[in-house]
């Protein structure tokens, strides 16, 4: 950290001493982390400083490789409880980082922190606790009390325990709903580059999917055969979960939904598959070290698919283009959502859920797309009352149409938010056709 020179003498002598609060001095003490002297302090003491008001600090705790919003924050992936801590000094925010001790070589070497630091250097009177995540929060709240600060604003991932121990020492903790979820929004260069990365990935595991039902032959009853074994759902799953492993990412299971369990958008599908029917191929993994998500979709049918369901898939496909067109920043999610319900509806399909719906019915039941970032769901969403879109923003556009008679229908691809429109990720065709 760079920093200038006192423009009076260190330490302060005569009246510059009795302007400077003991408080001060071990705030400023414990955000530089070095000694106090004239290389370290870069504003001068006035003869009779103004009385201020403890500033205010920002918090975050967890474990970063499951809390996304706090990793986006430092960006580093550990598995033990970490404290995020910000407040303003001089005019600039500063921030300290509680991390095992074992984890400070690496913690040290982080670009978005100021400081990295193990409890034992905030241990309180009382001592820390054995538990890692108590003695996490007490030495946050330590932490704080040294630095005079007696006010404290949270995100919504915030664990219950670190309110309590802030408060049990008489640090107030609110509540921001927006920090750091909203911050997650508008994509900078390098989480781009991983999503991106994520992406090709997970369109190299749609096409093996996809490719493993169309090139199968139909055996007796039209189930599907390849290699001299059934072709089932849990098969090509797995296929697309060793290609993702081998890339270097995890995959929740994946939708491989064929025929009528297709209906539900997001059963993941059993079974064998037969020829005919439509097999919905939804996969959406997350790369081991970026922690970034990839979201793709396709629908594949083995032989000559029925009519109706080529209907259902020209209609989705017109949804997706109309709704890729209205995607630019300042558009609200909802107008997205709209264009394409303009398509479905046009088409002679209804949307929305209804209850006891007849079997025969057909119709888009969910929204048309998220945003994905740290998450595979995250915000904004494009559905009714969805909000505005940033320049940054990348979103799924997916729609749908379901049958409980038929089964389901869905091509999503992952576009970019740019203020004069978008940028497609996707270079997958979408059509039910594979060999």
């Amino acid at each position: 950290m760079a920093v200038g020179r006192w423009r009076t003498h260190w330490p302060p002598r005569g009246s510059e001493a009795a302007g400077l609060s003991q408080r001060f001095c071990s705030m400023l003490h414990f955000v530089l982390a070095e000694p106090i002297n004239n290389q370290s302090i870069n504003q001068p003491i006035g003869r009779h400083p103004m009385k201020r008001e403890p500033p205010v600090a920002r918090i975050m705790a967890g474990i970063p490789k499951v809390n996304a919003t706090l990793y986006h924050r430092i960006r580093f992936a550990v598995i033990d409880p970490v404290v995020f801590l910000e407040w303003p000094v001089r005019g600039r925010p500063r921030s300290v980082l509680i991390v095992r001790d074992i984890e400070l070589p690496r913690a040290r070497k982080l670009e978005r922190i100021d400081r990295a630091a193990s409890p034992e250097e905030f241990r309180p009177e009382g001592g820390l606790s054995g538990d890692r995540e108590t003695a996490a929060a007490q030495a946050a709240a330590e932490c704080l009390r040294r630095a005079g600060i007696t006010r404290a604003v949270a995100d919504r991932s915030l664990p219950l325990l670190f309110a309590e121990v802030l408060r049990a020492a008489g640090i107030a903790v609110e509540c921001d709903p927006a920090w750091g979820l909203s911050d997650r929004r508008a994509k900078d260069e390098q989480e781009l580059a991983w999503l991106r990365a994520a992406q090709k990935a997970t369109e190299r595991a749609v096409e093996r999917a996809c490719t493993m039902v169309a090139r199968a032959n139909a055996g007796r009853g039209g189930v599907l055969v390849l290699e001299g074994a059934p072709l089932t759902a849990e098969r090509v799953r797995a296929a697309a979960d060793h290609l993702l492993l081998d890339e270097g990412y995890e995959n929740p299971p994946a939708i491989v939904a064929p025929g009528r369990q297709g209906a539900d958008c997001h059963a993941l599908g059993t079974g064998p598959i037969r020829t005919g029917e439509p097999v919905i191929i939804d996969i959406f993994p997350r790369n081991r070290e970026t922690l970034y998500c990839g979201d793709c979709t396709r629908t594949v049918v083995h032989g000559d698919p029925p009519d109706e369901l080529v209907r259902m898939h020209a209609a989705v496909c017109r949804a997706k283009r109309a709704a890729i067109a209205a995607v630019r920043a300042g558009a609200t999610g909802e107008a997205v959502h709209r264009a394409a319900l303009k398509k479905i509806h046009a088409a002679g399909y209804e949307s929305g859920m209804i209850p006891n719906a007849p079997k025969d019915r057909i119709a888009m039941i969910h929204g048309t797309g998220h945003g994905v970032g740290l998450d595979v769901h995250e915000p904004p969403l494009l559905t009714i009352g969805g909000p505005p879109l940033v320049a940054g923003d990348v979103v799924t556009i997916e729609p749908g149409l379901y049958s409980e008679r038929i089964g389901g229908v869905r091509v999503e691809d992952m576009v970019l938010v740019k203020p004069d429109g978008c940028e497609n990720f996707n270079r997958l065709p979408e059509g039910l056709d594979w060999r």
